[in-house]
């Protein structure tokens, strides 16, 4: 009979036994490098270059924190200060009524003028029209800056000087200039695609009508702004800043739900359109 040794060399599962060994120290090895370079090493590099602690660039790896270890956090620097502050008590309608527009025009020179002229017809395309405007479209977007429910780097701290009446005097003031008259050898035809979303919107896409409030007498919202004759560039800016969120002094959401919905090419049709002076 063959001794022990003979048969532990002749049994082949005895043979490949340091095999088997090696092979799953391998495949061990190989997972735990994969780990620690996935979830440790990459995660770390890169959280470092977009300024993440170690345990967020980790958990992000690993998929309990929204977001890539790659990208640098998102700051919200906006004002925690509600969309829009203004309510349209009886004693806010009162301070709009008892607006005086001597003094009014007087603030006007001293402050509104060289961005929006006298009789609110704008100098830039970065300064909107404010002549013919109401007195409360305007009161509401003064106040809005006032208390940091919409920014600018000028407009900001310009109504933060200014106390209510006054806006409202400046409000009326504005409210009281009449519109410009656009030279009909300028108008062009517009696309009837975007004479519909003005005139009927798009009920598919839950889109209503532009001019059920923003023409002069619609009858929509007393602090919704009149748009014929305004620059088209500033409307194509106000409806993008909509549409991405950073505009927030709609009330309701109503302008940031619509502009969402609408394609570049018809914010652009929408602007041109008003831009020409239609009604």
């Amino acid at each position: 009979m063959p001794d022990d040794a003979d048969s532990r060399h002749s049994d082949p599962h005895v043979l490949d036994q340091p095999w088997r060994i090696w092979s799953s120290v391998a495949v061990i090895g190989i997972l735990f490098s994969g780990i620690l370079l996935g979830v440790l090493i990459i995660p770390l590099v890169q959280g470092r270059g977009a300024g993440l602690d170690v345990y967020t660039a980790i958990c992000r790896a690993l998929g309990i924190l929204p977001g890539s270890p790659a990208e640098p956090q998102s700051s919200d620097r906006t004002p925690p200060t509600p969309v829009s502050q203004v309510v349209w008590t009886p004693g806010v309608l009162q301070i709009l009524a008892r607006a005086d527009i001597r003094r009014g025009r007087a603030k006007v020179q001293e402050v509104c003028v060289s961005c929006h002229g006298e009789t609110g017809v704008s100098i830039a395309p970065e300064y909107p029209h404010l002549a013919g405007q109401s007195g409360a479209a305007i009161y509401k977007q003064l106040f809005d800056y006032r208390t940091g429910s919409r920014t600018h780097p000028l407009m900001t701290d310009i109504a933060k000087a200014l106390e209510e009446p006054v806006i409202a005097d400046v409000a009326a003031y504005y409210a009281g200039q009449p519109q410009r008259n656009p030279n009909p050898l300028t108008l062009a035809e517009s696309h009837p695609a975007i004479v519909q979303l003005v005139e009927l919107g798009d009920p598919r896409r839950n889109i209503p009508p532009c001019g059920a409030c923003h023409r002069a007498g619609a009858g929509g919202p007393i602090e919704t702004p009149v748009l014929a004759e305004q620059w088209k560039e500033y409307i194509v800016q106000q409806l993008n800043l909509y549409a991405s969120g950073q505009r927030r002094n709609d009330v309701y959401a109503r302008m940031r739900t619509i502009a969402a919905k609408l394609t570049p090419g018809e914010i652009d049709g929408l602007a041109a359109y008003y831009r020409q002076g239609f009604r």
